[in-house]
């Protein structure tokens, strides 16, 4: 694992320190299936992934669904020249199945333990690594579709796996070696409970932002169980980076997944205000309106790091600061007032 001149906080009991801010490459995923962002360029890609390890960031959140594949074979590309030493913690996830014959088809949520089995060893193949240091679950398996809501809905199927049976095999994983961690993303408290009586939930990867703010209840949970947490879209998928706009949400490409979510469209004047907020705070503080957004996450206890992606080198730029900026109690007070003015999201307005 790479050295780092970055904040570093313990990943629960893992035994990992890992930086406040860890590079997510479902952006870089590519366009040509359900969830992609349009097309992107691989080459630049890696270099947005090399960049950030350039800058100190030890850890990157991939999954082999994003990109069907494609983003794991990146995050193994960008990290293959690296010595053992100088490699940053490779955290990957299970459980979406999709299907190679549709790819625009919304992948099923599969948690079978013969499933998970061949999910794992197609993710170290594409990942070049001999064990995997952080392997989570995806989403709570259905047996259904993933239709992306924002929220974790959707029917189950009679044949869905029970949780007790899923998380049995992650744990008998961790208990092989193929994997040092094991954690649940998407996970309710009740969920995350059910699967500590089996085996102890290492890491929890949920949604959180000044946007989204509906994990509380999951992140409270782990603080009193020693669960690292790692959370997702701290930037609600680039609306909160200052540099979005109403006509930039208005010109993107059909193939970009943000194009018919609420967020982007009935949501999105509220976001936006809240984003413009934030910018008085930036100025203060000298840093991006990216980096005050993140930090406002990172405010909150009981959260190790967030995940943020770029999709080219000079995006990490934008964002890489965010670990040292140290919100004042008066900036989180301003914060709090704008999400109740601005209407965006719900949740909890202050940590």
């Amino acid at each position: 694992m790479t050295t780092t001149h970055l904040p570093t906080r313990p990943l629960g009991s893992t035994g990992m320190d890992i930086t406040r801010l860890g590079f997510g490459s479902w952006a870089v995923s590519g366009s040509g299936w359900r969830f992609g962002w349009g097309a992107t360029d691989d080459a630049e890609s890696i270099a947005a992934i090399q960049h950030a390890v350039a800058s100190g960031v030890n850890w990157i959140d991939t999954a082999a669904a994003y990109g069907l594949g494609h983003s794991e074979e990146l995050v193994g590309k960008a990290v293959a020249h690296l010595r053992q030493a100088e490699r940053p913690y490779i955290f990957t996830k299970a459980g979406l199945i999709w299907n190679a014959d549709n790819p625009q088809a919304a992948p099923r949520r599969v948690m079978k333990p013969a499933s998970v089995r061949r999910e794992i060893e197609d993710s170290l193949r594409r990942l070049g690594v001999e064990r995997i240091d952080l392997y989570q679950v995806h989403w709570p398996d259905t047996g259904e579709s993933l239709e992306y809501a924002g929220d974790g809905s959707g029917a189950v199927s009679p044949n869905a796996t029970p949780l007790e049976e899923y998380w049995q095999v992650m744990a008998d994983l961790k208990a092989e070696g193929k994997v040092r961690a094991i954690g649940l993303s998407n996970h309710s408290p009740e969920q995350l409970e059910a699967a500590e009586r089996i085996a102890h939930v290492d890491v929890i990867q949920p949604p959180f932002s000044a946007i989204n703010r509906s994990a509380s209840g999951e992140i409270a949970w782990a603080r009193t169980h020693n669960t690292g947490v790692i959370v997702y879209s701290p930037l609600q998928s680039g609306l909160l980076t200052g540099a979005f706009s109403a006509e930039r949400a208005a010109n993107l490409p059909a193939d970009d997944w943000r194009a018919v979510h609420q967020d982007f469209t009935a949501g999105l004047s509220a976001n936006l205000r809240l984003a413009d907020a934030l910018r008085p705070i930036a100025e203060r503080h000298g840093v991006t309106v990216a980096e005050v957004a993140i930090a406002w996450v990172l405010a909150w206890p009981g959260i190790t790091g967030a995940i943020v992606g770029a999709r080219k080198p000079g995006q990490v730029d934008g964002w890489i600061g965010a670990g040292s900026v140290a919100l004042t109690p008066a900036d989180l007070d301003e914060i709090a007032t704008a999400i109740t003015t601005s209407g965006a999201g719900s949740g909890p307005g202050r940590p």
